[in-house]
């Protein structure tokens, strides 16, 4: 897997262009497309036709948010709210215009009527807040994964998208990726047979990937409203790593679940049809690397009960291994990893005779040998021929389709794919796979209190 930091980099300053995808045999395979390609979408749109957002947050996401929507056809940033003074800058070079509106107060990109919707990537602790009042000033969303901080917050934001009719898109791009598309795609047709079990893993070996990022040099209680960012969280003083690094504490983030895991499980969910908390949670794992104050694991481990169907996850910040999420089943084994898409056909049947024979009497042995081969052996020249396919594309991280998904939406108001409900479930089991981690046992979830229960 690439350093995380150069991936988004790549992706804020790459054009925006449609993929194909080639089998490594040389067989083409077309993707079915989720968006409209880029070619028939007009370049220059009238002012009426325009989707106006207005940016919270422009911190490392959403800074690469901002400047990929600015450059999608027909969308225009028309405002930009973060707590951060410097951020204010940064948005108006984004923007590319000196003159663009910006504010400590989200509030006030909620109270214009020229704000057609919002894309919000602030820290998790934030997303509850941030989410609902768009949804109450009737403006429709994209909120960064995960969803929500709590498992009741995520409840109370889809509450909020249902009473308002609003359009709410979580940000886990690979449900809008055209390799998530093709797996889909062979998963219906069922290439694997009915999914038997899923292992989902990644892990990094740098302090950027594990949040250690330096926190901006001008940073202070003049240049940033600590009380505020702080929000429901127990008050402190001012902290600046705490305000670069949020990730690390269970009071404003959720940890390599809700960084890493989410993107996961919201591909598996897309893949597999899902779209459901798991039944249970078991979790382990401990801070084995980054022992710099922080509370949440630095490794994690999880398997999860999905319907019946196990699920397990490996995360961690000590150890560079590839993205791959591989799903098992009675025909084969699909992989799918950062930007390819591998499957690997089983026959699930038995290729010669059984080494069970090497324990009946010689005669026996051989009779049985003999048979076996009369009724299985192919005719010469008719052998089976099995053919391991590889699929190349975009990034599975595709954030140019996702946003472009949820900019269309707003104007066609169709749904999308990972709306309040499906990101909520997602969240969920991130969860659960945290409360599971601190209770130090097994969780199960509970639909009638909408809690997860030891």
């Amino acid at each position: 897997m690439k350093n995380n930091f150069s991936r988004r980099e790549f992706l804020q300053t790459a054009s925006v262009a449609a993929g194909s995808l080639v089998a490594a045999n040389k067989m083409s395979a077309q993707a079915q497309p989720i968006l409209l390609p880029m070619a028939a979408i007009p370049q220059q749109t009238a002012s009426s036709d325009r989707v106006r957002f207005g940016m919270i947050g422009i911190g490392m996401q959403g800074s690469g948010l901002m400047g990929m929507s600015v450059n999608l056809p027909g969308v225009e940033c028309v405002g930009a709210a973060d707590l951060y003074d410097g951020r204010h800058t940064l948005a108006k070079e984004i923007a590319n215009n000196p003159s663009l509106p910006t504010t400590r107060h989200y509030q006030e990109l909620l109270d214009r009527k020229d704000i057609d919707c919002i894309v919000a990537a602030v820290p998790d602790h934030w997303h509850k807040r941030v989410v609902v009042d768009a949804c109450n000033a009737g403006k429709d969303i994209y909120c960064e994964k995960p969803m929500s901080h709590t498992i009741a917050d995520g409840f109370a934001m889809v509450d909020a998208a249902k009473k308002n009719n609003r359009i709410v898109q979580i940000g886990s791009q690979r449900v809008s990726s055209v390799l998530c598309a093709k797996a889909r795609e062979l998963y219906q047709q069922g290439t694997i047979g009915d999914v038997s079990m899923v292992e989902l893993t990644l892990g990094r070996n740098d302090p950027t990937g594990a949040w250690v990022y330096p926190p901006p040099t001008d940073l202070s209680p003049e240049t940033l409203d600590w009380d505020t960012w702080l929000n429901d969280a127990p008050k402190v003083s001012f902290n600046p790593l705490h305000f670069a690094r949020w990730r690390c504490w269970r009071n404003y983030g959720t940890g390599v679940a809700g960084d890493l895991m989410v993107h996961l499980l919201s591909g598996m969910f897309h893949t597999l049809g899902w779209n459901e908390p798991p039944r249970s949670a078991s979790a382990l794992g401990g801070i084995f690397r980054f022992n710099d104050g922080r509370d949440m694991p630095d490794l994690h481990t999880v398997l999860f009960d999905f319907h019946g169907v196990p699920v397990y996850v490996r995360l961690g910040l000590g150890t560079e291994t590839p993205e791959l999420a591989r799903f098992m089943g009675p025909k084969g084994v699909m992989d799918t990893g950062e930007f390819d898409l591998k499957v690997f056909h089983q026959p699930g049947i038995d290729l010669s005779p059984s080494y069970y024979s090497s324990g009946f009497p010689q005669k026996m042995r051989e009779e049985y040998i003999k048979q076996w081969h009369a009724e299985h052996d192919p005719q010469l020249g008719r052998e089976p021929v099995n053919e391991d396919v590889v699929y190349r594309g975009h990034d599975w991280d595709d954030m140019a389709p996702h946003l472009l998904n949820f900019f269309q939406a707003v104007k066609s108001r169709k749904p999308v794919v990972e709306d309040a409900v499906f990101g909520n479930n997602a969240a969920i089991a991130c969860h659960m796979a945290n409360e599971s981690y601190f209770r130090k046992k097994p969780v199960m979830w509970d639909a009638a209190t909408k809690t997860a229960k030891s």
